[in-house]
Formats: structure tokens, C-alpha cells, sequence
């Protein structure tokens, strides 16, 4: 049965389930270089906390749509919520780093169901207008999560030690899943999956289009880019710097800030200037942030405003690029678009997380800046010729 105008869930609980993955992923970044102290392992150890989360993100991705298709968005939404709540708990009362990172998996797998199942409830109660509009707010809404996950995160560690990141992570999730299993109707009408082949048909001919492929791995790069930030830079911070925790989580609003910003100007300039002309916009700003970055690396003149200033130009620029570049891979094949999204999702996540083991084992290597810089510029750089392969192909076939 359709869901009513007045059941319709409100668009401030549907921004809380879709913020709860990324309030995870950014709440802990402050908190990693002691963590190696504390459980006695090297930082490469505890970047597992970080790139099995993502590979979490990527891979529960691929599975939350089909499984909600069948069975219905409200129960699949709550087992993800509950799951998310026992990652929570696992992770605030780990006594090693081996439990630390399943609670993290756990708190990855069951995030990811508000993330996917999110966009899901707006497509089941809008049409295909009005619920772009819809998907924009509350990713714009989303956005102030990964905002203030890193300052709230490195004061409560600061304050009261790593574990209370975790235990604030499990106050929401609890009172997050309360408020879904009293609030929030089911929205799917018809239930029903085309199947398990049908489904591995379409992913192949996705990856069979070069198309897809050079728009997925674009953004699947650019987020490389930004993964490879977040995993060195609490370590250069907190280590190379000798700062706090809560400096790193207070001047990383500052590149929230430049995401937003990129996004506001996809949004204004998207229609009229065409997804191409942004995309290459974004990456020609993203290249000058990294640079700007390393040449300040490369001097040994690291400050906070030297770290956080060019990468808010990289914030700036993966606003304008990924909206634009998750456009152009979910339009390939209009029919498959909900399959293009989820697989460009997960290659977004497990780029990042490959990205995250580079930075994290190079520290252990060479511990200073210059591995995340590297990483990141060569994300970057890849990300470009990804979006080139795209438009050479695109031009060729239309």
C-alpha cells in the first residue's frame, strides 16, 4: 500500500539515518595516532580501523538495495540500525585493536543501511523531480555529520579518552533506532527482486562500458583523494606536529566548509554549464589544492593553515566533481541506474580504503607527511585520466 501524504516520514529523520556512516567514519580520525600508544601496535594496525570501515561502506552497498527490494525498506532499515548499535558498543568497551576493528566493520555494515535506504524511502515517495530535489537536501542536511564528527570526536578524546567517540557513536544509534521503529512507516509499495542473475547481468554490462567505468573511477579517485587526507592527516597533526587531537577536529571544519561550497556551486551551475565542463572545473582545482599542499610539504612549512587552508580547495573541488561525476556514471544506462549507484558507491569506498592502507603503511615507513601527499597526488592524477577515458568514449559513441 502507497504511503499517505500525512505518513510520510519527515525529512529530518531520513537526514539522521543518512548521517549516521559518515558521523562514524569522521568522529574517530582524531583519535587514531594514540590508539597505536594505547594497544601497543604500529599505525599501519590501527589504519585497518579506518580501511575496513570503508570497505564495509563499499560492500554493503551492493547488498541493502536488492535485500530492501524484497523484503521491505522499514525491516532491513532497523536490522542495519540495531547492527550499527552493537558495532557501537563492541568498539567503546574493545580492550584490543583485533575487537576494535570488527566493532568498527560491525558499525560500517549497519551504517551503510541508512545511507542506501535513505535515497531508497525518497525515490519510493516522490517522483523522479521532486526527489533529486529531496536527495539534495538532505545530502546538503548529511553534510554537517562529517562536519562536526572531527571537533566533537577530538574534544570527547581530549576530555575523556578515545572510548567516548564510540560511546557517543551508540547515545545516537540508540535513539536513532528508537525513533525509526516508532516513526517510520514502510514505503515500499510492491515488493519484489528481479533476482540474483538478473542482477549480475546488469553489473556486467556496466563494467563492460567505458563510459560508466571512467565516471565511476573518477569519483572513485576523487575520493581517494580525500580518504588519503583523512588517514595521514591526524597523524601529521598529532604526531609530526605535536598538536592535540582537537586541533585536527576543529580545523577540518574548515574542509567541510569547501565541500559545501562545491556543492552549493554544482547545484547554481550544474544545468547550465553541463556535467563535463564542471567535472573538469573541479579537477583542475583540486590538482592546484594538492599541489599547493605538497610544495608546502616539500619546504617543511607545516602548519594548520598550511595543511587545512589547500585542502579546503580540495573540499571545494570534490564538490563540484563528485556530484557531477556520479551524474554522468548513473546516466550510462537510465535502467540500471539504482545498480550504477550502488557499484559506483562501492568503488568510491574501496578506492578509499585502498588509499587509507597506502598512507597508513607508508607512515610506518617514512613517518611524516609525504606519504599522504604522494597519495594524494596521485589519486588525483589518476582521477583526470579517468574522467578523460570517460569523454573520449562518451564523444566516440554519441
Amino acid at each position: 500500500m502507497p504511503v499517505l501524504p500525512a505518513q510520510r516520514p519527515s525529512t529530518v529523520i531520513l537526514v539522521a539515518i543518512s548521517a549516521l556512516g559518515p558521523l562514524a567514519l569522521n568522529i574517530f580520525m582524531p583519535s587514531m595516532p594514540g590508539l597505536a600508544r594505547q594497544f601497543g601496535v604500529d599505525y599501519g594496525m590501527v589504519q585497518l580501523t579506518l580501511t575496513l570501515y570503508l570497505i564495509g561502506l563499499g560492500v554493503a552497498q551492493l547488498i541493502y538495495g536488492p535485500l530492501s527490494d524484497r523484503y521491505g525498506r522499514r525491516p532491513v532499515l532497523l536490522c542495519g540500525l540495531a547492527l550499527y548499535l552493537v558495532g557501537s558498543l563492541l568498539s567503546t568497551l574493545a580492550p584490543s585493536i583485533a575487537v576494535l576493528i570488527l566493532g568498527r566493520m560491525l558499525q560500517a555494515i549497519g551504517g551503510c543501511s541508512g545511507l542506501v535506504l535513505g535515497r531508497a524511502i525518497i525515490r519510493d515517495l516522490y517522483d523522479r523531480e521532486r526527489s533529486a530535489a529531496m536527495i539534495g537536501y538532505v545530502t546538503m542536511a548529511m553534510s554537517l555529520a562529517p562536519m562536526l564528527a572531527p571537533a566533537i570526536g577530538g574534544y570527547l578524546d581530549t576530555l575523556f579518552g578515545w572510548r567516548a567517540s564510540f560511546a557517543f557513536c551508540s547515545l545516537i544509534g540508540a535513539v536513532i533506532l528508537g525513533w525509526v521503529a516508532l516513526a517510520l512507516p514502510e514505503t515500499l509499495a510492491e515488493r519484489g527482486s528481479p533476482g540474483f542473475g538478473a542482477l549480475l547481468r546488469s553489473y556486467a554490462g556496466l563494467i563492460r562500458s567505458p563510459v560508466f567505468c571512467g565516471y565511476a573511477l573518477q569519483t572513485a579517485f576523487t575520493s581517494g583523494v580525500f580518504f588519503a587526507f583523512i588517514a595521514g592527516a591526524p597523524f601529521v597533526v598529532v604526531t609530526v606536529l605535536g598538536l592535540p587531537p582537537s586541533s585536527y577536529g576543529l580545523w577540518f571544519v574548515v574542509v567541510s566548509l569547501g565541500y559545501l561550497a562545491g556543492n552549493f556551486l554544482t547545484g547554481r551551475f550544474s544545468v547550465r554549464f553541463g556535467i563535463d565542463r564542471m567535472i573538469a572545473a573541479g579537477a583542475i582545482t583540486g590538482l592546484l589544492g594538492i599541489t599547493a599542499l605538497a610544495v608546502t610539504g616539500w619546504f617543511g612549512l607545516l602548519t594548520l593553515p598550511a595543511i587545512f587552508l589547500p585542502m579546503a580547495v580540495v573540499g571545494l573541488a570534490n564538490g563540484l566533481t563528485l556530484p557531477n561525476g556520479t551524474a554522468g556514471a548513473v546516466s550510462v544506462n537510465p535502467r540500471a541506474a539504482g545498480t550504477a549507484a550502488g557499484l559506483s558507491g562501492a568503488l568510491q569506498m574501496l578506492v578509499g580504503a585502498g588509499a587509507a592502507v597506502v598512507v597508513g603503511y607508508g607512515q610506518d615507513i617514512d613517518p611524516s607527511q609525504y606519504p599522504m601527499i604522494w597519495t594524494m597526488l596521485a589519486s588525483g592524477l589518476l582521477s583526470v585520466a579517468s574522467f578523460l577515458l570517460a569523454l573520449r568514449f562518451r564523444r566516440r559513441r554519441g
